[in-house]
């Protein structure tokens, strides 16, 4: 090996520990969302009144939307937080915020014991929880794109849904193991409550993880522009409409994907169509695996061949297979499993440069109201709702409307990408 060579290897080390301290918060903000989603089958009676158990879980999920819908202004005020005070200090607040509403759904009274102040304490917990997640995808999208180089924007950004996939893949074995291990009568009762409790427990290790983090040089050098930045949140739209609209095109899809196959999906084929929850849990379990597996190569390919030729395949795919996809969901663990393994392995292409493509849209002193604004109404309107409306039409005998849906905003998606600017090896703004 030159000496040449050798420099060049140490100046493109990955800085592995910065990047999964970033990332640790984002894994126990999905980790706490996504068991809310997964485990609602279980508690959504311990909530609501008895005797109607298709009305508790729409009920429980309706809360589940509702509290999406503080994730905009959440991102309006931890990101301009962030843009002005750091993105260390918003990123540790976010984490406490969502640590301390897992611990609080994990020891709430029920409806048995309390009434009405079961679901009213319940949606208070998730407002908080919606307010942290509104900063921390904007926050730590922001922080990873900020401390990449140029040429690796794609790898660093990969970590964002390592430490996502990460997180789900825990929630959905522990729901396999959950499911093996106890009845149902013992999951509605006090086994649902495991995950969110352990969530606390990962919420103590992610403020250790990022009290040794380092503010980035880009937001060092920007930080008094962005003070000085008049109605920031104006600004976005009048100097930055395209960046805005772009934003919004491919969010759509892509928070439809993620709420489609790690939330909605695995309820719809335990309730509707009859599958068994343990297959449900094993099938999920294994393609979030693949997912976690195939962010690095992903995001080193987007690296190397761009970021456009990647979201068109991921979109233009989506509206092609979604649909009859749709039609495996059932029972069988075969079925299952493609597709759960080609939704989350299409979605990859997106996932790994997410922080990437999102950072490149918006300049330093406008990144994180920028994309925690748009990007969390974009989630909130689409995202939010995904296993409400699910459930809703599966009720109503119209499931494969829903999946229609999908492969519309898959198409709309594609559009979008076809007019994005290539960004590969450029710097930010």
């Amino acid at each position: 090996m030159t000496e040449s060579t050798a420099e060049v290897l140490t100046r493109h080390r990955l800085p592995v520990r910065k990047l999964l301290a970033a990332s640790a918060g984002n894994a126990l903000e999905w980790f706490d969302w996504t068991i809310y989603a997964t485990f609602s089958i279980y508690f959504a009676g311990a909530f609501f009144p008895s005797g109607n158990e298709a009305l508790a879980l729409i009920n429980t999920f309706a809360t589940y939307a509702l509290a999406f819908f503080f994730r905009p202004l959440g991102g309006v005020i931890l990101g301009r937080f962030a843009d002005v005070h750091g993105r260390k200090p918003a990123m540790i607040m976010t984490i406490a915020l969502m640590a301390g509403g897992s611990v609080a759904i994990g020891v709430l009274p029920t409806f048995a014991q309390v009434g009405w102040w079961a679901p009213a304490l319940l949606l208070l917990a998730r407002v908080a929880q919606g307010l942290s997640l509104g900063g921390e995808v904007s926050n730590a999208s922001a922080y990873l794109g900020e401390i990449a180089p140029a040429k690796r924007r794609g790898r660093y950004s990969s970590f964002f849904y390592i430490s996502t996939g990460s997180a789900v893949l825990i929630a959905t074995v522990l729901g396999f193991v959950l499911a093996r291990t106890m009845d149902k009568a013992q999951l509605a009762s006090i086994g649902w409550r495991i995950p969110f409790l352990l969530g606390g427990v990962l919420g103590l290790v992610g403020l250790w993880l990022r009290r040794s983090l380092a503010e980035t040089e880009l937001f060092e050098q920007k930080k008094e522009q962005a003070r000085r930045v008049e109605r920031p949140l104006l600004t976005t739209l009048t100097h930055h409409p395209r960046a805005v609209g772009q934003l919004v095109g491919f969010t759509m899809l892509s928070t439809l994907c993620y709420y489609t196959f790690f939330s909605a999906l695995t309820s719809f084929a335990v309730k509707t169509r009859g599958a068994s929850d343990v297959d449900a849990f094993l099938a999920l379990s294994i393609a979030t695996a693949l997912f976690v597996v195939l962010q690095y190569p992903m995001g080193a390919l987007a690296d190397r061949v761009g970021r456009r030729p990647q979201l068109l395949v991921w979109s233009g795919a989506t509206a092609l297979v979604v649909v009859p996809l749709s039609f495996l969901v059932g029972p069988g663990l075969g079925g299952l499993l493609v597709v759960f393994c080609v939704g989350l392995g299409l979605y990859t292409a997106m996932t790994s440069l997410a922080p990437a493509i999102m950072s490149e849209l918006f300049p330093t002193e406008l990144r994180g109201l920028g994309i925690g604004a748009w990007y969390n109404l974009t989630v909130a309107v689409f995202g939010g709702t995904a296993p409400l409306v699910l459930n809703a039409l599966s009720a109503a005998g119209a499931a494969t409307v829903f999946f229609v849906y999908v492969a519309v905003a898959a198409a709309i998606a594609f559009v979008v990408v076809l007019r994005l600017p290539e960004t590969k090896g450029s710097e930010l703004r």
